[in-house]
């Protein structure tokens, strides 16, 4: 009985985010607290428990992240590159579009994708804002871009560090066997915006020639401060591509990076703290819960276990299961915590696989599933939440269905491109 009450707590407060009848924030604190109250949860272990709890990972690397950004944003760098993003596009909407897209989906494998979005949506937000463009559309672009581009690497995307950690896969097999299609699939997406966004994207703006005499070099408020940040940054950087070497996790790089940063820019820490996106870590934090119940409860393993019957020795249709069911499931419980808990049940589908070459198309399936689902709802995936966080924050409201609806169309595509990669690579 508990696992059906558990899963109706959920989508009863699933409803509430997605209709938005009441805040977010509010709807998960109080889900939270019935799940607890309830015996739903782990208890005391929600805090501490790895596959059963609250992601502290994602909640500290979203805290350093924050007051890393926050104190950059003082150098006047991000006005620095909207003016020259604006410049470069000339007021044209589609080609600004494509060339925050690229810089996003090109950063993303290098930096998780929260990182990468907290780096370049305040940029967004400040050369929309010059050229009088609707933010939102830019935002949302960027967002579904840092997902795809995530996927390619081990430290693009969390799920991708779950799984290569249970699944033994290094950096480069990431990059061999998840790249091409995550190339192929964002070529796709780009093409697609043109339709997508087609509202958006039909008026050149009005406003570019105040924007193209501005000088963007006087953006730069402190030089020096901008040099002290950006050498933090690059070290910070450098921490997350070899976290997996240094076996430092990236939360406690981006934790160190911040006092690191507070340290040698001087900067004033009640300033500083009041940069960060408390609702979003607040709103994380109940979000875990919430998920934690279903996980404590069976909920999310007897959906597995269900596949795992279901299937049997037909791993073609394993895969497909798994590609698929992950881009639904994965949508609605947030990818991170669906990884982790799944990733123990395809690890024992891997292990009666005929050979390593189908076990692993088994975790590739699996991979590029759980990846793209993040694109699949407001809620999906960490960066999608920070960047509705922001977007509020400045102005720029992005509401559930807004983001959604574009979301599910995007997931669509790539899903099918990835079973159509998984099937003629490893089936064919």
């Amino acid at each position: 009985m508990t696992p059906v009450v558990a899963l109706a707590v959920f989508v009863v407060a699933f409803f509430f985010i997605a209709t938005e009848k009441a805040d977010k924030v509010k709807v998960v604190l109080i889900a939270a607290g019935v799940m607890t109250v309830l015996g739903l949860t782990p208890g005391a272990e929600v805090f501490f428990s790895e596959h059963e709890g609250i992601d502290w990972n994602v909640i500290f690397l979203l805290l350093g992240m924050m007051i890393i950004v926050g104190i950059i944003k003082q150098t006047g760098i991000f006005d620095f590159l909207a003016i020259w993003a604006a410049k470069k596009s000339k007021g044209r909407p589609y080609r600004l579009m494509v060339m925050l897209m690229v810089i996003t989906a090109v950063a993303s494998p290098f930096l998780d994708n929260v990182t990468t979005i907290m780096l370049v949506a305040p940029v967004t937000v400040v050369v929309c804002n010059r050229l009088r463009f609707p933010a939102q559309p830019y935002l949302i672009a960027e967002v579904l871009a840092s997902n795809i581009g995530g996927a390619a690497t081990l430290i693009g995307d969390p799920p991708n560090i779950i799984i290569g950690s249970r699944a033994g896969l290094s950096f480069n097999d990431f990059l061999i066997h998840m790249a091409p299609i995550v190339v192929i699939t964002f070529i796709a997406f780009v093409l697609l915006t043109r339709v997508l966004f087609r509202k958006a994207l039909r008026n050149e703006s009005e406003h570019i020639d105040e924007v193209m005499a501005l000088q963007e070099r006087r953006a730069i408020t402190d030089p020096g401060l901008l040099a002290r940040c950006l050498a933090v940054l690059a070290l910070v950087v450098a921490g997350f591509a070899l976290h997996s070497v240094l076996h430092v996790d990236p939360s406690i790089v981006a934790l160190v990076g911040a006092g690191v940063m507070i340290l040698v820019t001087r900067a004033d820490v009640d300033d500083v703290m009041g940069e960060v996106e408390w609702p979003t870590l607040v709103f994380f934090g109940g979000l875990f819960v919430m998920v934690s119940g279903l996980v404590h409860t069976g909920v999310i393993e007897n959906i597995g276990e269900w596949a795992v019957e279901t299937v049997g020795n037909d791993y073609v249709t394993a895969a497909t299961g798994l590609l698929f069911g992950s881009a639904v499931l994965g949508a609605f419980f947030d990818n991170i915590p669906y990884t982790a808990t799944m990733a123990p049940i395809v690890e024992g589908l891997v292990e009666g696989a005929p050979d390593p070459g189908t076990g692993q198309a088994l975790w590739w399936a699996f991979a590029l599933g759980a990846d793209f689902s993040g694109n699949g709802t407001a809620v999906a995936a960490s960066a999608n939440v920070v960047a509705l966080g922001i977007a509020a924050r400045t102005g720029h409201p992005i509401s559930f269905w807004q983001f959604t609806r574009y979301g599910i169309v995007v997931t669509v595509l790539s899903t099918l491109m990835a079973w159509a990669y998984v099937m003629l690579r490893y089936f064919g």
